[in-house]
């Protein structure tokens, strides 16, 4: 997979936008305690909506989809 380096760096900054917008929202609202869980929440329901999307991808490939 040629393109996985683009896949990987489009994880990684979903990931981070995830967080930074949980907390732009929830910033001086909620504790720091609160606002962590909420951010690591978000980062884990995005991480996994990311892997299933790459596992879809792979299924994909190994089909001869597209």
């Amino acid at each position: 997979m040629k393109e996985i380096i683009i896949y990987l760096l489009s994880a990684i900054s979903s990931l981070i936008v995830a967080g930074y917008a949980i907390h732009m929202i929830v910033g001086d609202l909620v504790s720091k305690d609160a606002e962590h869980w909420l951010i690591t929440a978000a980062c884990v329901i995005v991480s996994g909506v990311i892997g299933y999307m790459a596992r879809d991808v792979v299924v994909q490939r190994r089909s001869g989809k597209k």
